[in-house]
């Protein structure tokens, strides 16, 4: 079964599990009303993809193939931050140890 870390804790939650909270977004527009949402300074920002390794992964561009960012999680320590990273993995070609030198499209963080 492929699920995304965000759909495991929607599962957990549901089953009264606790989680940490964190917030699901397919869009840059999307990304600093949810960092609002969270009301912590310092956050972690990942690419969701079906692989693993997605912290020591990198971003490719998907038509050039340009080096976009080392590390597919971040540490984020402020909104412009966390809108930074979320553009630079957004629509880029996560590649880890799992997914093979393809890599996967980054569409959920």
């Amino acid at each position: 079964m492929n699920i995304h870390e965000y759909q495991a804790k929607r599962i957990l939650r549901d089953s009264a599990c606790p989680t940490q909270d964190g917030k699901h977004c397919t869009s840059i527009q999307e990304v600093g009303p949810a960092y609002d949402g969270l009301n912590s300074e310092i956050v972690a920002i990942k690419c969701q993809i079906h692989a693993g390794g997605r912290g020591k992964g990198t971003l490719y561009h998907p038509n050039t193939g340009d080096l976009i960012l080392e590390g597919g999680v971040k540490i984020a320590k402020s909104r412009e931050e966390v809108v930074d990273y979320a553009e630079k993995m957004l629509g880029n070609r996560l590649v880890t140890k799992q997914t093979g030198a393809e890599g996967k499209i980054v569409s959920n963080i």
